[in-house]
């Protein structure tokens, strides 16, 4: 995300027409015509504005974070039993502090919001008014869950007694006593299994869609995520004169609003239509996550959606990101592709180099395993999309066999040591298994075979240049 934008924390991705009609007059008076939504159900704007008489009073401190939470599938999408939308409202209530941890409160049996995102992830049971609680502090290297189920009222109270201790608690019995030390929280329930997390596809989020007999529900996208605030404003005008209660933002930078009575599915469709808002975009170019305000991402993206296009491929059920940060593991689609820095030896050289990505997934391409793994590295942009596809087809291959986790946690991930050769002058990896298709040397060929003439593909550099290192792989 570019760190120049600042932020409005929606907590928990909810708010009403009304509360969004203030936020956009106060961007307005500063002199913004749009906005941004971000991963964690927030509104994101520039912090730099040609109206310095009306400063934006919004967030800049990026030690905060937003509470995010799966209230926009409540009625719309596969729910645990018990869990309903006022489930959700009621325990943002709770949330009388700004949080510095990153908090997650979701439903398993949905795909929209992801689970593991947060320092704090609360995961609806099946036992009425009880959450797993999936802790990851950001100075330890794997996560834990706590030991017991956690009652739905607790939540609050227990994120912010870690809030007070977190840095100084090195695993999760410790972090479990001191928490009892300071609450009294009888209502603390056993863990009488592990925490399942059925598979599933990724939903369509767009569109007029019918919901429960007499009612709909509306979702928004904007391909690239700007939102125009006069446009914004007067939804908010039409949803307050039609008594709509509720927008929510989802993680993927759409606008969702639930409970549309049927009466008013005429007019809604009227307004939409009078300024040409398009409600039928392509799954092929929604089930995308990107940075923020990031011109290479989008162009990378459209060029990729294109690519699909033409050789009409399916990507149904599958989601794609595209990240600026390589070995980052708290993705939110299946299909990772990391564009590689390039150094500034390299750069000096031939300020012109393209980029080269890695193409990565989770295990059964589903996030919630949190099992990410290399299908591809070092790859040029032209090479992305007949690789991207080859991987589909595999999506679809493996499509039909069982996937039901219960997150990866209970599946142990294998880390491996693998050797390869890495370009001493700019970092490009050779790797056996892959071999180096720009240069067509085949996959499964030893470095020791290559002839004394090969040449980094990426600098130049002969092969002398490349030592052995290692690399932990997982598997």
């Amino acid at each position: 995300m570019n760190d120049d934008l600042n932020r409005i924390f929606v907590k928990g991705g909810v708010t009403s027409p009304g509360e969004l009609m203030e936020s956009i007059a106060l961007l307005e008076s500063a002199g913004l015509t749009e906005v941004y939504f971000g991963s964690r159900q927030d509104i994101l704007c520039p912090t730099n504005n040609s109206n310095e008489q009306n400063p934006i009073d919004i967030v800049a401190d990026r030690s905060f974070q937003n509470i995010v939470c799966s209230y926009v599938c409540a009625d719309i999408f596969d729910a645990t039993h018990w869990l309903k939308g006022s489930t959700y409202l009621y325990l943002l209530e709770q949330f009388d502090f700004l949080p510095k941890l990153k908090i997650n409160i979701t439903d398993p049996k949905q795909r929209l919001v992801p689970i593991f995102g947060g320092n704090l992830n609360f995961i609806a049971s099946e036992h009425e008014d009880y959450w797993y609680l999936d802790i990851l502090l950001p100075q330890w290297e794997t996560s834990a869950y706590y030991p017991v189920l956690v009652y739905s009222w607790d939540i609050a109270d227990i994120s912010r007694e870690i809030e007070k201790i977190y840095k100084e608690i090195q695993d999760v019995e410790e972090l479990f006593a001191a928490v009892n030390s300071v609450l009294a929280t009888p209502n603390n329930k056993a863990v009488d299994k592990e925490l399942f997390i059925p598979y599933q596809t990724f939903p369509y989020y767009e569109g007029l869609n019918r919901m429960g007999i007499d009612q709909y529900w509306l979702g928004l996208y904007w391909r690239n995520n700007r939102y125009n605030l006069k446009f914004l404003k007067d939804f908010c005008s039409f949803c307050l004169d039609q008594s709509f209660g509720k927008i929510c933002i989802t993680p993927w930078k759409s606008l969702i609003v639930k409970g549309i009575p049927k009466e008013c599915r005429t007019s809604l469709e009227l307004f939409l239509g009078e300024r040409g808002i398009n409600v039928r975009h392509s799954q092929l170019e929604m089930n995308w996550h990107l940075p923020v305000d990031d011109s290479d991402a989008l162009d990378l993206k459209r060029y990729l959606v294109q690519s699909f296009d033409q050789k009409d491929i399916s990507t149904y059920g599958l989601t794609f990101g595209i990240s600026n940060q390589v070995g980052k593991r708290t993705h939110m689609s299946s299909v990772v592709i990391e564009k590689n820095p390039i150094s500034k030896a390299v750069e000096q050289i031939n300020p012109n180099t393209r980029p080269t990505y890695n193409i990565r997934h989770f295990k059964n391409f589903n996030p919630n395993t949190q099992n990410l793994q290399t299908f591809a590295q070092d790859i040029d942009q032209r090479e992305l999309p007949d690789l991207l596809i080859e991987l589909s087809k595999l999506y679809f291959q493996e499509l039909g066999k069982e996937k039901d986790v219960a997150s990866d946690k209970s599946t142990k991930t294998e880390v491996i040591k693998n050797e390869v050769y890495q370009c001493q002058n700019c970092f490009t990896v050779y790797d056996d298994v892959i071999g180096d298709p720009k240069s067509n040397i085949a996959s499964n060929t030893r470095f020791e075979e290559l002839p004394e003439t090969y040449e980094c593909n990426v600098c130049g550099a002969g092969k002398s240049i490349f030592v052995v290192v290692e690399l932990m792989v997982e598997r």
